[in-house]
């Protein structure tokens, strides 16, 4: 049994007086002093918080400036990677992640090392390898698939090697030489039939999208979530509120470029395109805050100078875009919570999964203070 004393617990159902006791991995209580703990946490008059929940991720990627140089990467080393990414993540106050491409079954595999003990980070949820289109954006990491009867197949593949969410590239990218960021690239036709194989499985879907015709294209049959979305128009806003679509911005992956430009070792073209993706991305916002679309807090991790580390980074620019601060702690509990599926997750009560994070003040009012957690909590374990 581990208590948190001395600490105001918040989540989106408001505050409330502590102590917050955790047993088995579950929040036990809150507001009962229990008899005899193990473990007792003095929060120092802080805040008690959900753990964060980023849905946009890439466990095998570190940051580097170009990042198609993975590519030469062994599995191992891969592997390697991963395992110290994802226990820099969970030091810094994230406990679940969603990892939206990785070579193999190596998103499933560090999954299962995490959830049984053999190395420390956050709950997974993988996606395995992106269903891409032949010479597509991530081709190099994704499952090369075209025409509907091989997209569907791609993605039973994903499935059976123990994906929880599938991935694709509706468009081009940024970080894929000679990939089209306005244009689209799966079809229509190919996406529905991955959300029709996804969906019979009870599997969510996620689209890689930046330009608008791309965006609608997977709203209409039924994307779970849109990523990136740089160049949103009011019409596609629109459609995604109609269709309860979740937008996952990763303000930090565009950042991470324009910031540092070519002169850090980020190859030209993809400078060039951030930059022209970056100057559609303020509108994407009005559009997006205008319409109601809903909004779940996702980093792009490991994409050029976005490290994973840095995760807070995101609530702050997602605040500097217009957010209120109170939405934007939303979208980085509940609201990226319940796009991943878990309704066990992203709130603090009794039976909820023990995620927590204690802060020095409020987030809902000051979502900073994430940056720098004084104890995590992960799964009832002290990181």
């Amino acid at each position: 049994m581990l208590v948190i004393e001395n600490a105001t617990v918040v989540d989106v159902d408001g505050a409330r007086d502590g102590p917050l006791t955790i047993e088995n991995g579950e929040v036990a209580d809150i507001g009962e002093t229990p008899d005899d703990p193990d473990t007792v946490i003095d929060g120092d008059g802080g805040v008690v918080a959900p753990g964060l929940v980023d849905s946009h991720v890439h466990i095998a990627m570190d940051g580097r400036p170009n990042t198609e140089s993975v590519r030469s990467d062994s599995t191992p080393t891969l592997a390697y990677r991963a395992a110290k990414n994802l226990r820099e993540t969970v030091e810094a106050g994230v406990t679940t992640v969603r990892d939206l491409g990785s070579p193999g079954t190596l998103g499933p595999d560090t999954r299962d090392a995490i959830a049984d003990g053999s190395i420390p980070g956050p709950r997974v949820v993988p996606c395995g390898s992106p269903v891409v289109i032949t010479g597509g954006h991530g081709h190099w990491f994704g499952r090369e698939a075209d025409g509907p009867a091989e997209v569907r197949k791609a993605v039973r593949e994903q499935l059976k090697k123990g994906a929880e969410v599938v991935k694709t590239m509706a468009t081009g990218g940024v970080l894929t030489e000679g990939a089209e960021i306005g244009g689209f690239e799966m079809s229509p036709a190919e996406l529905d039939a991955l959300v029709d194989a996804a969906s019979a499985k009870g599997r969510p879907t996620a689209a890689h999208c930046h330009g608008a015709t791309g965006i609608e294209n997977a709203v209409r049959v039924g994307i779970s979530s849109v990523e990136h979305g740089t160049f949103m128009d009011r019409e596609a806003a629109e459609l995604m509120a109609e269709n309860d679509t979740y937008w996952v911005p990763t303000a930090s992956a565009l950042s991470g470029i324009t910031e540092n430009g070519s002169e850090a070792g980020i190859p030209k073209w993809a400078v060039e395109k951030a930059e022209q993706a970056a100057a559609a991305f303020e509108d994407a916002w009005d559009h997006a805050l205008d319409a109601g679309v809903p909004i779940a807090m996702g980093t792009d991790a490991g994409t050029p100078f976005n490290h994973h580390r840095d995760a807070a980074t995101e609530l702050e620019r997602m605040v500097e875009h217009g957010l209120s601060p109170e939405a934007t702690f939303e979208a980085a509990t509940v609201n990226a919570a319940d796009l991943l599926g878990l309704d066990d997750v992203g709130r603090l009560e009794p039976g909820a999964r023990a995620d927590c994070v204690v802060l020095d003040s409020d987030p809902r009012e000051d979502v900073s203070v994430y940056a720098a957690p004084k104890t995590v909590v992960a799964n009832g374990v002290v990181v």
